[in-house]
């Protein structure tokens, strides 16, 4: 998946998901969006939905610093680049 495909859809489940429109990259989703716990954890799911597989508690606590759509697109690459490496889930 390239990081053109992930920002398509993060932005594809901000609208659908959240009712956000255009979301900007680097917007503080918070205090732009007032996204909240709760809506970490469902968007938690939907990157479980889009990856085709369950995160573990060590990559969804790696998950908690994230402000941006810049850094959600970041965090999948990173699993993406984690699960494929020789000997990783």
């Amino acid at each position: 998946m390239t990081r053109q495909e992930i920002e398509k859809e993060i932005i594809n489940i901000f609208r659908r998901e959240f009712e956000v429109e255009n979301p900007g990259l680097d917007e503080n989703l918070r205090e732009a969006y007032e996204f909240d716990s709760i809506d970490a954890i469902e968007l938690l799911l939907e990157i479980e939905k889009l990856l085709g597989f369950e995160l573990t508690q060590e990559e969804k606590k790696q998950a908690m610093e994230i402000r941006t759509i810049n850094q959600i697109c970041d965090y999948i690459e990173g699993i993406i680049s984690q699960r494929s490496l020789p000997g990783k889930k």
